[in-house]
């Protein structure tokens, strides 16, 4: 079942409205029970102030020596009820008879309510609610003391609840449109604030960000070039797997300077100058690196950081020496088929003169030699790997009129997987190339081929009766641009990579050379993987 997917504008705005709405109900809820206590306290407090204000009226004490006290009681009593906007204000004896009221006709009836007893049997003030004659009421009763200290009446003055309720209905209105415009700005906020967060996600949604990232990771550790990503500060944001295992660097370097790992001049002069640096070649811990650096850009074309991949270099060098490696033996292969070709021109035209002897005895010759050789190549080295450079080589060697014979002592089986191919055509396909061209100026040019594998080490053996070095020259021959020969292009490098492939394997080179007398190189390299 497809999941739903809620864009991330109304994630926000829904959580936004419903945090906001919960706030702004919460705090008017509370606003409103703080107005309705403060309201009816307020009310509450006037209606009693004003009953000891009455009660210690010395008109209101004694015109209860009056015979009629009503007479003096109920005209002051309605006078200050006008005056202060309470709803009633009524004075009574002991016995709870009315002397004043807002309605005349109830002068002289028993006070309604039942809540007079406090304030005539124990004497205190207090604010009571009862349901009087004109409606439910919220009161401030006092008790009237004479000049003596005697009891003798109580006062009683209410606001009717209904008028309360309306005043505070009419406060919590307030507060209700006071709630109302803050949730409207609520909704205003989160709608800019949505708006304002998919501008700067470039109008993707979460899932959509989270898939990119997993996708970057993904790539970012599949390639095998070292990548790193700073900000314009030059504070580290992204490293690869493989930029750690160039750099040797451990554990997480995210939010750590970039000085401290790599040159930074690389990284600071494209943020400075907005302009990519490609192929710059740098030295850092014994390792010859090649790096490719790249603005970040904005949307404002402000630098926001750079990105640079690096490569190291010798496995280039490595993978340029293979192919060119390969490239030779598909070149000996060539001259062989060129070899024969000019055989088959050869037999063509004696056929064509009628020279059926000679014809006969060339094959025989021919073949004669080819099966010695063949023989030698199949019979005596069992590596396929090797059969091929041998035959490749010896055609090239018939071709340039050289002698190249196999020991017929050799004895080879398959070698070890961790010997590759490339590594082979490296070494025996430069040492033979050189043996060629040190004989090519001989007047009797041969280069003797000698492989066994009795013991723990596999032996190559290749030696040329050609002009042979001194001490001096063979104390440089492996050094990366030293050569001893003429010509243009590039050289120096075959047997400085004859030396690196068989370092790599664990073994080792012997040299021995005299001068007019030719050379001979011995490899040694180990059967097990590992051993030096």
């Amino acid at each position: 079942m497809r999941r739903l997917r809620v864009s991330l504008q109304t994630k926000i705005l829904g959580l936004v409205l419903l945090m906001a709405f919960l706030i702004i109900v919460m705090l008017t809820s509370y606003f409103m029970m703080l107005e309705s206590r403060q309201v009816e306290e307020q009310k509450g407090r006037l209606a009693l102030e004003m009953s000891k204000t009455v009660a210690s009226m010395p008109t209101i004490v004694q015109a209860f020596q009056q015979k009629d006290p009503a007479k003096t009681i109920a005209p002051l009593a309605e006078k200050i009820r006008k005056q202060t906007g309470a709803e009633f204000i009524v004075v009574g004896n002991t016995k709870g008879i009315r002397y004043s009221h807002p309605l005349k006709n109830h002068i002289g009836k028993k006070m309604v309510g039942g809540d007079n007893e406090r304030a005539i049997l124990k004497g205190e003030s207090y604010i009571s609610k009862a349901d009087g004659s004109l409606g439910p009421s919220l009161r401030g009763k006092t008790p009237i003391y004479d000049d003596s200290g005697k009891i003798i009446g109580v006062v009683s003055v209410g606001y009717m609840l209904h008028d309360i309720n309306q005043q505070m209905n009419h406060r919590m209105m307030k507060v209700g449109i006071v709630a109302l415009i803050a949730l409207l700005f609520a909704v205003f906020g989160s709608t800019l604030l949505a708006r304002d967060i998919r501008k700067d996600t470039m109008g993707l949604e979460p899932f959509e960000i989270a898939a990119l990232y997993k996708e970057k990771r993904a790539i970012l550790h599949a390639v095998k070039e070292g990548i790193i990503a700073i900000d314009p500060d030059g504070f580290i944001t992204t490293m690869n797997q493989p930029a750690k295992k160039l750099l040797h660097i451990h554990g997480s370097v995210r939010h750590t300077k970039v000085d401290e790992w790599i040159p930074a001049s690389i990284f600071y002069d494209v943020l400075h100058s907005k302009r990519p640096k490609m192929d710059q070649e740098i030295v850092w811990k014994k390792q010859n690196l090649i790096v490719n650096s790249t603005p970040i850009l904005n949307d404002r074309g402000e630098v926001a950081g750079v990105v640079a991949s690096f490569r190291d270099r010798s496995e280039i060098e490595r993978m340029i020496n293979t192919l060119s490696e390969v490239r030779k033996y598909s070149e000996d292969l060539r001259a062989q088929s060129h070899e024969y070709t000019n055989k088959l021109h050869v037999i063509s035209g004696l056929l064509q003169l009628g020279a059926y002897d000679e014809v006969v005895m060339f094959i025989q010759e021919e073949t004669k030699n080819l099966q010695s050789q063949q023989k030698r190549v199949f019979e005596n080295i069992k590596d396929a790997k090797v059969q091929a450079i041998l035959l490749g080589k010896l055609g090239k060697a018939s071709e340039k009129k050289i002698v190249f014979d196999i020991d017929p002592n050799s004895s080879l089986q398959p070698l070890p997987n961790q010997i590759s191919l490339s590594q082979l055509i490296i070494i025996i396909g430069n040492l033979l190339d050189n043996a060629f061209e040190a004989v090519s100026q001989s007047e009797a040019p041969a280069v003797l081929f000698f492989a066994t594998d009795i013991g723990e080490d596999i032996i190559f053996e290749i030696t040329d009766i050609g002009i042979g070095m001194d001490e001096k020259m063979i104390n440089q021959l492996f050094k990366r641009g030293f050569t001893t020969k003429n010509g243009e292009g590039q050289r120096g490098f075959g047997l400085a990579n004859v030396s690196q492939a068989v370092h790599e394997l664990g073994g080792f080179i012997e040299v021995h050379s005299k001068v007019g007398k030719g050379a001979t190189f011995t490899i040694y390299l180990p059967k097990t993987k590992g051993e030096d």
